[in-house]
């Protein structure tokens, strides 16, 4: 667990502005504050019968910081209007609080409500506040950790594989675990919190989409250009749809904010992903 002196300011600020912004009334749900992103994927070898499967991603909620709990039960809702398949979630549950948010957090990722099932990856704030107590609110929640695992979801004789490597920027990452218990066939989507992985996932060959956060967008986009403010692992995939190589990486902006509780042309964000079967000529 992270314990030095910035760590525990920005901590203090969290909590003392989450306090002062819940006693205003300013830590309400609206729905018009988040963008629904819908994507139609290719994928390459998709099993017909996977035609239209519906893989719904967040990522980045930062539990406490300007996501509040009401904030992130509304989310939640709007992402089981989406009737998701999956639901794919890539890490930083939380930001410099965790032991009063915990029980929140279980309970709200209890509420999703996939048709088959929810799967996740930690971020490096998840470890910076304690892997131990994340990955059990993941299992109470009934959410598969699948940081450095497989997940594979059968429908009939049709597989379709989700992987998840654990945090880049802390070299948790274990990308050789993770191929030694992928099946050689049938298509497989990569879970990473770090988007600048895709460099090397991509060379694998194996995967057909990875999806990541961590940049929270930029947190300000300029209209035409992006963003100007990248960082450690975001500084090639920064925010939304990238072909890397014979794979593409998309880079969620996230749900919570940084200790910056500001967006500027950069809603917070649920994707939907629509996969689509190849269809033969």
């Amino acid at each position: 667990m992270a314990d030095t002196k910035n760590f525990r300011i920005r901590k203090k600020l969290q909590l003392a502005v989450s306090n002062s912004m819940e006693k205003i009334g300013m830590s309400g749900f609206d729905s018009s504050n988040f963008d629904v992103v819908p994507i139609d994927i290719d994928i390459s070898g998709l099993n017909p019968i996977f035609d239209g499967f519906k893989v719904v991603h967040i990522t980045d909620i930062h539990l406490g910081q300007w996501i509040s709990i009401e904030r992130l039960k509304g989310v939640i809702n709007l992402v089981n209007q989406q009737n998701p398949d999956v639901v794919a979630i890539t890490g930083d549950f939380v930001s410099y609080a965790i032991d009063h948010l915990i029980d929140d957090l279980t309970d709200c990722l209890s509420i999703l409500k996939p048709k088959y099932a929810s799967v996740a990856v930690l971020g490096n704030h998840d470890h910076w506040l304690g892997e131990d107590k994340i990955r059990k609110s993941l299992k109470d929640s009934k959410i598969i950790d699948i940081s450095n695992d497989v997940y594979t979801l059968k429908k009939k004789s049709a597989e379709l594989h989700f992987a998840g490597v654990d945090s880049v920027m802390l070299n948790k990452d274990r990308l050789d675990i993770v191929m030694d218990k992928l099946p050689d066939s049938e298509p497989a989507i990569l879970l990473a919190h770090e988007p600048d992985f895709a460099d090397i996932s991509s060379t694998t060959g194996r995967f057909s989409l990875q999806l990541s956060g961590h940049s929270h967008g930029g947190q300000f986009l300029i209209p035409g250009i992006g963003t100007f403010i990248r960082g450690s692992q975001f500084l090639k995939y920064p925010v939304g749809k990238y072909n890397v190589g014979n794979m593409i990486q998309y880079t969620n902006r996230g749900l919570g904010t940084n200790i910056f509780w500001i967006r500027i042309n950069c809603a917070p964000e649920i994707t939907v992903f629509n996969l689509k079967s190849q269809k033969e000529d």
